[in-house]
């Protein structure tokens, strides 16, 4: 077992295709079924830390509680976890070894078969409360296959367009696919073309919107967030992403919403929330030189991320190291960068989606390129030793720098 590659297996099944027929087929031969009581997190961005902000909350609750998240930073196991301890290599495997023959004969996708492992490993050990983020969109993703307690969508915007649909109704039309008859949706603050959709589709499966408001009394210091929400006040996360607050809003509106079956007190949103930390989203790796991580990959994304730079920056000079996948909206990724920094220095890194010189030539009049991450990393520190420097473009590069940052 312990030869086993984990990385290596998921790469070779990684297929690239979005459909549910395999799936289906495959979960109806396994004569599937889920029992777990579920939140499910569709949206553009956020899901990852509304996810990890209720998961925390609910595990101060008390209760035993079932996380599978996507993508992971650097290994898989971090996608599936109950009470904060990642599922093991060994459970992993069983559940390949097991099945193995199955999810080679319906072709299934690296995603479709972590989302079976953990679905099914949440059965095994028979969790309280599961949080289950989707992978891409809601209608069709492999997470779409059991009826939640409660949906959420925390955001909507242009991405993954060709899979998706090309406008914000399309992509909302999709997402709105989590949302079950009679089951209530609590949304954070959408475009208006994207709230309509969502409630039209509510309003044919009978479900109830909320939507999460904005929060007050917000305070920022020594890299974190005091806040105010609803009845509750003086609540903390400590992130210096300001977009965070938005994702921390959009759990406690579904903690409320779900007050009569979960009655958590006040101190134990106090406590969930001050516990979650979340890697790659504004994460200061060092303060001399200081360099900061984002995991933000599309549009909206980068948008929200470079609202807190000023908060971080505190009036120093900004250089950005910026690579991403060839399927992103670079221009209005730059755009958005370009405001707060004169120096963008365009890069690549070890990935088989990822830009290489070839597919920056319309950007490289304005920007620079350097062809080796690590090298152009160090001329920054070397040349801009007293001003910041922000790593950004995609989950997988942040995750890459970050191993290197880290080995020194």
């Amino acid at each position: 077992m312990s030869n086993f590659d984990l990385k290596e297996y998921f790469e070779s099944v990684d297929r690239g295709d979005y459909q549910r027929e395999n799936f289906d087929d495959f979960l109806k031969k396994m004569s599937f079924s889920y029992k777990i009581p579920s939140i499910h997190i569709a949206g553009s961005n956020g899901k990852g830390t509304t996810a990890n902000y209720l998961a925390n909350i609910y595990r101060a609750h008390g209760l035993t509680v079932g996380l599978f998240t996507s993508p992971y930073v650097d290994n898989v196991n971090e996608m599936i976890s109950i009470n904060g301890q990642n599922i093991t290599d060994e459970e992993i495997i069983s559940f390949i070894k097991e099945n193995e023959k199955l999810f080679n004969k319906y072709s299934l996708s690296a995603f479709e078969i972590q989302t079976f492992i953990a679905l099914s490993y949440f059965n095994k050990k028979g969790v309280d409360l599961a949080i289950i983020e989707c992978g891409m969109g809601g209608e069709i993703d492999a997470t779409n296959i059991f009826n939640p307690i409660l949906s959420v969508i925390t955001s909507i915007s242009l991405e993954h367009t060709s899979f998706l649909g090309r406008s914000l109704c399309e992509i909302a039309y999709q997402k709105a696919g989590v949302i079950k008859d009679e089951i209530p949706v609590v949304t954070g603050i959408l475009d208006d073309e994207a709230i309509n959709t969502i409630v039209e589709v509510a309003k044919e499966r009978n479900s109830q919107v909320v939507v999460a408001v904005e929060p007050a009394k917000v305070v920022y210091d020594n890299y974190g967030y005091t806040f105010a929400y609803s009845i509750y006040t003086d609540l903390r996360i400590n992130s210096s992403a300001s977009y965070s607050l938005k994702d921390a809003c959009i759990a406690l509106e579904a903690i409320i919403k779900l007050l009569g079956t979960y009655p958590v007190s006040e101190e134990e949103i106090r406590e969930g929330l001050a516990k979650t930390y979340m890697p790659v989203r504004m994460e200061i790796l060092s303060e001399k030189p200081f360099i900061i991580v984002d995991g933000s990959h599309n549009p909206e994304g980068v948008q929200n991320m470079v609202k807190s730079l000023q908060n971080v920056a505190q009036g120093r000079e900004i250089h950005v190291l910026f690579a991403c996948f060839r399927d992103k909206n670079i221009e209005r990724m730059l755009a958005y960068l370009g405001e707060y920094s004169k120096d963008i220095v365009l890069t690549t890194f070890p990935h088989k989606r990822a830009r290489t010189m070839e597919d920056y030539f319309l950007y490289l009049e304005d920007h620079s390129y350097n062809e080796n991450p690590e090298e152009a990393l160090n001329e920054l520190v070397n040349k801009y030793p007293d001003d910041v420097i922000l790593i950004v473009g995609s989950l997988a590069f942040v995750a890459y720098m970050k191993r290197i940052i880290k080995r020194g």
